[in-house]
């Protein structure tokens, strides 16, 4: 599936949507305290994810991607706010409705090896979703797994191996070979890549898009930086202490970016051309407490261009065209 024009993806149907969504987390005080204070991870985040598109999710750590993500599987529960996944409500649904909702929305997790059970074979873990949900046993379970190993580029003769004895890079694929056992419309791909060398970052990343491709899926990708994502994505939401501060189209984000946190993100990507004169945005501090953020513009603690209006008013997520739109009182473009 190529990646499409944003005039035409929006013509295509919502597979997920998260609207007002907030989590805010408590932080524990003293016996004696009456005053209770949370960590506002996630700040009224609204976003639409289109059938077949890769949208990506980008910050510094701390400024609530992961939460965010996982509060849009339910895998946490939401704050306030609410989500609809396939055109169902899934904000306040049962758990056994949940559950064979799940079936639809897998995770790829960070870590591949803390997140493959050591003492299980390579075959027990990519099976057992098979064997959960009742989907095969036996035979027709063995041939899936054999299947799955394949569509992901490992040898299926090594099966009955453990975890320890694969690289980091095919310990992910494993990974994502249980992540796609079920079939799923939906994939959170959480920092997927961003413990593995950049050799194979681009392999998993290759591997996301050809299955992509092969199995009609649709990913939100989480990643730290712009530098991965810009081979994957069709749009990218730019994330800054739990709030969406710019959402646009790949490469016009890239190329011209309109918030100064975006351009900042940017800026410190390597550069291929070593005589590049482009000069580098440097954030000045560390990103504030989410249990205590700035008033106004929750940036403007940081930001070069701030002003007194930036420190009081807080600027809304305006679309400043058919494909892009940011938080900013005084927007680059």
């Amino acid at each position: 599936m190529e990646n499409l024009p944003i005039n035409q993806m929006n013509n295509r149907e919502v597979l997920l949507e998260g609207r007002n969504v907030k989590k805010y987390f408590p932080i524990k005080e003293g016996l004696l305290s009456r005053n209770q204070k949370f960590v506002k991870a996630v700040d009224d985040v609204s976003l639409k994810i289109y059938k077949g598109e890769t949208f990506s999710l980008v910050g510094e750590s701390g400024s609530g991607k992961s939460t965010l993500g996982r509060v849009l599987l339910r895998l946490y529960d939401l704050t306030s706010g609410s989500i609809s996944f396939d055109g169902v409500d899934i904000t306040s649904i049962k758990p056994k409705k949940m559950r064979n909702i799940r079936k639809e929305m897998q995770v790829i997790y960070q870590d591949p090896f803390s997140s493959l059970n050591p003492r299980m074979k390579i075959s027990d873990i990519i099976g057992e979703p098979l064997e959960i949900n009742k989907i095969a046993e036996g035979v027709e379970k063995h041939n899936r797994i054999v299947e799955l190993m394949e569509l992901v580029g490992l040898d299926p003769t090594r099966m009955n191996h453990y975890p320890h004895e694969f690289s980091g890079g095919q310990r992910q694929r494993i990974g994502i070979a249980r992540a796609i056992a079920l079939n799923p419309k939906f994939i959170l791909a959480d920092e997927a890549v961003s413990a593995l060398d950049v050799s194979v970052q681009a392999q998993v990343v290759n591997l996301l898009k050809d299955l992509q491709q092969k199995l009609g899926l649709t990913y939100l990708f989480i990643a730290h930086g712009l530098n991965i994502v810009r081979h994957i994505s069709d749009r990218v939401g730019v994330m800054y202490l739990g709030n969406l501060v710019e959402v646009g189209e790949v490469e016009e984000l890239y190329k011209r970016p309109a918030h100064p946190y975006t351009s900042a993100l940017i800026s410190t990507n390597p550069t291929p051309n070593p005589r590049s004169t482009k000069e580098k945005v440097i954030l000045k501090g560390e990103i504030p407490s989410p249990s205590n953020p700035p008033s106004g513009c929750r940036f403007h603690t940081r930001c070069p261009f701030a002003t007194d209006r930036c420190k009081n008013e807080t600027p809304e997520l305006v679309a400043l065209s058919n494909s892009r739109s940011v938080a900013c009182h005084y927007p680059l473009v």
